[in-house]
C-alpha cells in the first residue's frame, strides 16, 4: 500500500467519490475511468499496489486473467454483451498516467474517436492488450 497513490486508496475504499463497480474477487476493484474515451470503459485494478504491467511476471498469469474475467463481467452486468468489439489492454511505461497497475476496459471499441483509437492501439510502443 502506497497511501499518495490514488489507486491504492480507491482500493482500500477511501475515496468516497469513486463508486466501485461489482467484482467477484476480493484482490481487485472495479471503477468507471474518470476521463472515459468509450460508452464503457472501465478500470481494473490489483488491491496490491503493483507498478504497470514491465513488472509482471509469469506468476501473474492468473491475475491478468482474473483482471480480464473482471472486465468483461463488469461489462455484461451493464448489458454490453459483443465481446468481439471490447479492447482491453495496459499502457505501457512510461506513457502510464498513473504507477499503478491498472487494466482498461473499452467498449465499444469501434466506438473509439480520433484520440482513443490512437490512445488505445492494439499493440503500439504505448498500449498492450
Amino acid at each position: 500500500y502506497e497511501g499518495k497513490c490514488v489507486f491504492c486508496r480507491i482500493a482500500r475504499r477511501e475515496e468516497p467519490r469513486t463508486a466501485l463497480l461489482p467484482c467477484q474477487y476480493e484482490d481487485l476493484v472495479c471503477f468507471r475511468d474518470i476521463k472515459p474515451d468509450a460508452p464503457h470503459h472501465y478500470l481494473v485494478v490489483p488491491v496490491e499496489h503493483m507498478r504497470n504491467c514491465k513488472t509482471l511476471k509469469k506468476e501473474h498469469i492468473p491475475l491478468v486473467k482474473k483482471m480480464m474475467e473482471v472486465g468483461k463481467s463488469v461489462l455484461q452486468h451493464n448489458n454490453f454483451s459483443d465481446m468481439n468489439d471490447v479492447r482491453m489492454g495496459f499502457h505501457w511505461p512510461p506513457f502510464c498516467s498513473i504507477a499503478h497497475l491498472h487494466l482498461h476496459v473499452l467498449a465499444p471499441a469501434s466506438q473509439l474517436g480520433f484520440l482513443g483509437r490512437l490512445l488505445y492501439r492494439v499493440n503500439s510502443y504505448w498500449f498492450i492488450t
